[in-house]
C-alpha cells in the first residue's frame, strides 16, 4: 500500500470507478484500503446518516465478543465466516485461534479486493487452518461444498453472517440461504448474525434515505429489515442470551448506546 488510497491487486471484476461496500466499510472504520470514490460516497452517506460509523465499529466489536463467546463458552473450533469484508485487526481467525490455536476458519467473500488481501493477510496458527473461498452468498450450496474441504461438518460449526444478508434483497431468498447453510451443519452449531434495521426504536429511520442514496451510487445494493423479519432468520434455532438486540449491546461489558443494527447468536438444537 503506497499511499493509502490505491489497494493492490486486480481482477476483471474490480471496478475502481464505483464505490464498493467492502472498501467504504473499511473507510468508515479508519482503514486505508479504499479509493477516492469510496471516500466520497462514504462521506455522503455519513453526512446523511452520521451514526453509520458507529454502526461499523459496533458491528466489528460484536464480531470480537461473539467469536470469543462461542470459542470460550461453547467450545466451538470451526468457523464459516460468510461475507468476510476487508481484513483489519482482530479478524475471526485471530480471535478464535487466540482462544484455541487449533481452530479452523473458512472465510467466504466474492470481492476481488477482499480476495487479494485475505490471501495475503489471513494466515493463522500452525496448529489451526485458515482458508479462503471466493464465492457468492447467493450460492450457499457451493459455499458448503467448498467449505467441507476444510471444515468437518460432522462437528459443530459457527456460521458467521455479519452484515451480509442485507445484500440479499429478496427476503425469501435470504431466509433460504440461512436454512441451506444451517442444514449442512450438525446439532450444536451456531448462527452468528448482524443485520441493519429501519426500526425506529433503534434509531433506524435514517437508514432508508441513506440506503436509497447508496443503491443509486454504489454497489452492491443493500436493504434494511424490521426486527421481526431479522428474528425469522433464526427460525428453528435457540437464541442465546440476551437474544436479538442492538449489536452494540450484545454481551457488552458496559452500557453502550444502541445502534440500528441487530445482532444475535443462536444454537442449532
Amino acid at each position: 500500500m503506497s499511499d493509502g488510497h490505491t489497494p493492490s491487486g486486480g481482477s476483471a471484476r474490480l471496478n475502481t470507478g464505483v464505490a464498493h461496500n467492502a472498501r467504504v466499510w473499511n473507510y468508515w472504520i479508519g482503514g486505508k484500503d479504499n479509493y477516492e470514490v469510496d471516500q466520497q460516497v462514504g462521506e455522503q452517506v455519513a453526512g446523511m446518516f452520521p451514526i453509520i460509523r458507529d454502526i461499523a465499529r459496533a458491528d466489528r466489536d460484536f464480531l470480537g465478543r461473539a467469536v470469543r463467546f462461542v470459542a470460550e463458552e461453547r467450545g466451538i473450533r470451526q468457523f464459516l465466516d460468510i461475507g468476510t469484508g476487508l481484513p483489519t485487526a482482530d479478524n475471526t481467525h485471530e480471535i478464535a485461534q487466540r482462544v484455541a490455536p487449533d481452530s479452523r476458519i473458512v472465510y467466504v467473500d466474492n470481492d476481488p479486493i477482499v480476495l487479494v488481501h485475505a490471501r495475503t493477510l489471513l494466515t493463522g496458527t500452525r496448529e489451526g487452518v485458515t482458508a479462503y473461498i471466493d464465492a457468492d452468498v447467493h450460492d450457499p450450496d457451493a459455499i458448503v461444498e467448498r467449505a467441507a474441504q476444510t471444515l468437518d461438518f460432522s462437528r459443530p460449526v459457527a456460521v458467521m453472517m455479519l452484515g451480509i444478508l442485507n445484500f440479499v434483497l429478496d427476503y425469501d431468498k435470504a431466509r433460504e440461504i440461512v436454512r441451506r447453510v444451517l442444514a449442512a451443519v450438525p446439532s450444536g452449531s451456531l448462527l452468528v448474525l448482524t443485520h441493519p434495521t429501519f426500526d425506529s426504536e433503534l434509531g433506524g429511520e435514517g437508514q432508508i434515505p441513506a440506503m436509497k442514496f447508496w443503491n443509486e451510487n454504489a454497489t452492491p445494493p443493500i436493504t434494511a429489515r424490521s426486527g421481526a423479519d431479522i428474528a425469522a432468520f433464526f427460525e428453528g434455532l435457540e437464541l442465546l442470551e440476551p437474544g436479538l438486540v442492538s449489536c452494540s449491546q450484545w454481551r457488552a461489558p458496559d452500557s453502550p448506546a444502541a445502534v440500528p443494527q441487530y445482532g444475535a447468536v443462536a444454537v442449532k438444537p
